[in-house]
């Protein structure tokens, strides 16, 4: 881009710039991709996360979140904090241990990796003789038990990993210290469990997994009870009061052990199949937790009837005569219990039961009656179906909020009460100032609604277009239910569903106009749907209406899937947003582009054929465009179909290659640059000289009209500007397509006190074609300050000054190669900026965004912000189309990431970089939105539980409304509210400097991506 920095710029300009714009990738939102291990602190109120690509994700109240990467892309085994203290030991893989800590820096916590450890054996040993099994922290706090697939059990000592390598327990010392009839055949066993005595530290219990328990004193070394199963060990549990341990093991079974000093081997008080009589699988962990009531809770994942329900993920709770199994849609990776963390306390008391499943995290409530789930404020499963597209509403009005809020809520009865119970750490962040939405449309037919105003994304609302329809299934099914006497008691849980009943219900097109409450939605197979938010339930028919685009065409056959079929008569809708009526493209194609303004009360679509345009308040069509050209057979195959022609496929391919050869072998002699054979040629070197661009560019190749999909409407927008003359501005609808084609009717629609009686007239105006024919991915008119026109209704609400009227108006066609201005209503070609021929990439994603100053409050620009096939990102000036920065933002391979990314007003941006999970840039100085935290010692956390009280939906509602920022609730840094920051900080950084010595600054805290010493960027360190 520095070509384009002509020598002596202005350094006014450059300052000016760093005010307005910085790169920064902030925060991680949804579910981690593939996780591999979980690990909770009691006494912090931490959850953490380890991926398979060696991330470790920490999690505590909402707004508290922390991410390390080791410098390994090795998966994470285990992860288990230390007790009472704010580290945690992470095992890998590769077998290697890292010890990684929360530390204040700043005022804020930091996570940071502290030391790596590899555990070796002697020389020439196997590598099973250290193969890590198990790890056990100590109480101590100074001392790590590794339990090994030879047997042996090694100890480290902390934070150094030292090995102490006379404390070794290794198998044989446990054999000899054994009698005689339970040695046999029980040399070089794995370890398989490892637990400190709940109230005595000097006992270590070590299960080996032939079916041996033993409980080791580490005092005397000596055995002081064994247990001998005839089935494999899988875990053992340990009561809080050390009388009793559980075990469990290989056949479904699990066994109650009294623990006493009588050297006699005990026979198990029980031994227990759950599932049998038949064959079962194997529980491969218990808990076994005492209430004050005097009933344990026994929870154990596994243990299903092998023929008949082999295949399903569970996690069995036993209490009090009820017994469920939670049937989870996902592989189970782990799970822990919430109990008292008091360790003085007499009973466990769980209270929470928290299971990561391999595509969501799922919490039960243990105290309420039905154990029903808790709603979580993150780690929200955003594929639980496959997201098909995103839109982003920024500054949401505080009513359309509330009434969102309200609908959502009637959707989550089934959710507990209680408050998160993860809710360790503090989040430091001010509350975000705006509202924000991220709409994401997914492959079952569904819209969800996402609060993105901070750093947790919290699902508001869930829209269903599916009850619009007729499919194989019917909406009303309860796949849930099941007859009290069923065994086992299964129940579902969880909202991952991958499943769609028809990929035609896929969301392709999202739209909502936040100042009226409509929303347009489209499909997969030509459906729009015009919905209204209604605050009540309601039964309605769904009036149909079929737009033929091919309907002046002959000779020209549609290939694809068929279109759905509306379900006729009155449908119930929920409380929420309710279709109203429903456009039905023929053919069905996927639909392109949308396009709603809801003043004029008129929706646009576009698909690969052409495009129409419908007045929904009179619910009739206006007209529809075909833009197919002759050669565009393949847009009639739709992208479902499996019939493509080979030969046609061979013809183009060679075409494509003589076409080549042709304008290389034009390219090479040399001719005056007056020869130019293009029309509109003086305009095109107007438009350079204005650039001043460098004199070397690579010469874009223009595009033949045979290639396919020249006809596939790319976008669309509605303005009110001057298309006739400039005399009289009039409303107008721009279309542009693959080809290059930007097409402008002017719209005539009737005044309000006569919309219902007069119909909306259009007449097409102009018709634009770009030379290079590349494809329209952007329109914009600019007014006579060269300001983007407002939203519709933006300025009624005072939102939006009126746009000036009285100097000449622009249009910017952005193709995927330049941006182009031409002015208007005469549409010549004023000036342009080519993309490619400069860098050799392409646009793929463009959006005006306001860009405010960090320094001056009231000073803000107008730009596009620009993503190319690169992976970069680009701020390009308005209306001069002067390149102002860039940045590499996503690996140009990752071209779903790239195919996801969506803009915000305000510069900033979300992409996918995992079915998953969002990353979260900013391009803006101003608008930050990253987590800022602090996690106290274990020593200062108090040890409440959670109460049942009003739900997280509710207390999001609260919050919003009020513009407090409660408790658990997320919040939005940056220098936004810069002032409080560093109020706070000032504090912090006074009560932290007694305790420690240097402190880094505010600043140097904000340069780094992540607390340690590597960076994370769409799943790789860089």
């Amino acid at each position: 881009m520095r070509r384009f920095l002509r020598s002596g710029h202005d350094p006014a300009r450059e300052r000016l710039k760093r005010d307005l714009f910085q790169f920064n990738k902030t925060v991680e939102h949804g579910f981690p991709h593939q996780p591999s291990a979980l690990g909770y602190s009691l006494s912090l109120r931490i959850l953490a996360i380890g991926t398979r690509s060696g991330a470790v994700k920490l999690y505590g109240a909402p707004g508290v979140e922390f991410m390390g990467l080791h410098r390994e892309n090795n998966a994470v085994v285990q992860i288990h904090f230390l007790p009472g203290q704010c580290q945690l030991v992470t095992l890998l893989d590769d077998n290697s241990l890292h010890l990684w800590s929360l530390k204040v820096k700043g005022g804020v916590s930091e996570l940071q990796e502290d030391e790596s450890f590899t555990l070796r054996g002697p020389p020439g040993a196997a590598p099973s003789a250290t193969q890590i099994t198990v790890v056990l922290p100590h109480s101590s706090r100074e001392l790590l038990y590794l339990g090994t697939e030879s047997g042996n059990v090694f100890v480290v000592q902390l934070p150094a990993f030292r090995t102490l390598e006379e404390r070794t327990i290794s198998s044989d010392a446990v054999l000899q210290r054994l009698p005689e009839e339970a040695r046999h055949r029980r040399v070089f066993e794995m370890v398989e469990a490892l637990q400190e005595h709940p109230c005595d530290p000097s006992q270590v219990l070590i299960g080996y997994s032939r079916g041996l328990i033993v409980v080791w004193d580490l005092r005397g070394s000596h055995v002081l009870c064994h247990f001998l199963s005839s089935q494999q060990l899988e875990n053992v549990s340990w009561q809080r009061d050390g009388h009793l341990i559980v075990s469990c093991h290989s056949d479904g079974s699990y066994c109650r052990w009294p623990v006493s000093s009588d050297a006699q081997q005990p026979e198990p008080l029980r031994n227990c199949v759950p599932y049998g009589p038949f064959p079962c699988k194997a529980i491969t962990k218990i808990f076994w937790l005492t209430t004050k009531q005097g009933l344990p809770f026994t929870i154990f994942q596994g243990g299903m009837p092998r023929a008949s329900y082999g295949d399903r993920h569970c996690i069995s709770v036993v209490h009090d005569g009820q017994q469920t199994a939670f049937d989870f849609t996902s592989r189970v990776i782990d799970f822990t219990v919430l109990t008292e963390a008091d360790p003085a306390a007499a009973f466990d008391d769980p209270y929470a039961l928290v299971v990561l499943a391999e595509e969501e995290l799922v919490v039960i409530d243990l105290q309420a009656a039905g154990w029903p789930p808790v709603q979580p404020p993150y780690l929200a499963s955003l594929h639980c179906s496959a997201i098909t597209c995103s839109h982003h509403v920024s500054n949401i009005p505080l009513k359309l909020w509330e009434r969102i809020v309200a609908a959502g809520s009637q959707q989550h009865t089934h959710f507990s009460t209680m408050e998160w119970p993860i809710d360790g750490g503090t989040s430091l962040a001010p509350a975000p100032p705006q509202r924000d939405l991220l709409l994401t449309g997914h492959e079952d037919g569904t819209v969800r609604f996402w609060d993105a105003s901070g750093v947790c994304l919290r699902l508001l609302y869930k829209l269903s277009t599916v009850r619009v329809f007729l499919t194989d299934t019917d909406p009303s099914d309860n796949l849930n239910a099941q007859g009290e006497d069923e065994w086992p008691p299964l129940r579902k849980v969880g909202s991952f569903d991958p499943y769609s009943d028809d990929p035609r219900l896929g969301i392709q097109k999202i739209f909502l106009c936040k100042y009226s409450g409509y929303l347009a939605v489209a499909g997969t197979a030509g459906q729009v749907l015009v919905l209204e938010l209604n605050d009540e339930e309601a039964e309605h028919a769904v009036e149909q209406v079929e737009a033929d685009l091919l309907q002046d065409q002959e000779g020209y056959r549609w290939k694809g899937h068929e279109r759905l079929c509306a379900r006729p008569g009155p449908v119930h809708f929920e409380p929420g947003f309710q279709p109203f009526v429903l456009v039905q493209c023929q053919p069905p194609a996927v639909v392109t582009s949308l396009a709603l303004h809801s003043e004029w009360r008129l929706v646009a679509f576009g698909t690969s054929h052409g495009f129409g345009l419908f007045d929904h308040q009179q619910r009739r069509q206006v007209f529809v465009k075909c833009t197919l050209h002759p050669s565009d057979q393949l847009a009639l195959e739709g992208p479902l179909s499996r019939v493509k022609s080979l030969k046609k496929s061979l013809r183009q391919s060679f075409r494509r290659i003589r076409r080549s050869r042709v304008s290389s072998r034009k390219r090479r002699p040399a001719g005056p640059p007056g020869e130019v054979q293009e029309g509109g040629a003086r305009a095109e070197r107007t438009g350079v000289q204005s650039m001043e661009l460098a004199p070397v560019q690579r010469k874009i190749e223009a595009r033949s009209a045979e290639d396919s999909f020249t006809g596939f409407v790319r976008t669309l927008y509605f303005a009110d500007t001057y298309l006739r003359d400039s005399s009289r501005h009039c409303p107008s609808l721009w279309a542009g397509t693959n080809g290059g084609t930007v097409y402008a009717f002017a719209l005539r629609v009737p005044p309000a006190e006569r919309r219902m009686d007069e119909p909306v007239r259009a007449e097409q105006a102009k018709e634009i074609q770009l030379m290079h024919r590349a494809p329209v991915v952007g329109i914009l008119v600019l007014d006579g300050h060269s300001v983007p026109l407002p939203e519709p209704l933006e300025v009624a609400h005072d939102l939006s000054k009126s746009p000036d009227m009285q100097g000449s108006h622009q249009l910017l066609v952005v193709s995927e190669e330049q941006f182009k201005v031409f002015t208007l209503p005469k549409v010549s070609a004023k000036l342009k900026l080519k993309l490619t021929a400069l860098e050799g990439s392409r646009v793929r994603r463009v959006s005006v965004a306001h860009f405010s100053s960090c320094r001056a409050e009231d000073y803000g620009e107008h730009h596009l912000a620009v993503l190319t096939n690169l992976g970069d990102v680009q701020v390009v000036s308005l209306p001069l189309l002067k390149p102002q920065v860039r940045y590499s933002c996503i690996r140009r391979e990752d071209v779903s990431g790239i195919a996801s990314c969506v803009f915000t007003k305000y510069g900033q941006g979300f992409y996918l970089i995992s079915p998953s999970e969002f990353e979260r840039f900013s391009l803006s100085t101003k608008w930050l939105v990253e987590p800022r935290c602090l996690v106290d010692s274990a020593e200062t956390k108090s040890h409440s539980r959670p109460r049942n009280g009003s739900g997280p939906e509710k207390a999001l509602g609260r919050a919003r409304n009020s513009g407090n920022q409660s408790d658990g609730e997320e919040r939005r840094p940056g220098p936004v509210m810069e002032h409080a920051l560093l109020n706070d900080e000032r504090v912090l950084k006074e009560i932290q400097s007694t305790l420690e010595g240097d402190r880094g600054s505010y600043g140097d805290w904000r340069s780094q991506r992540v607390a340690m010493g590597y960076s994370l960027s769409n799943g790789g360190a860089e």
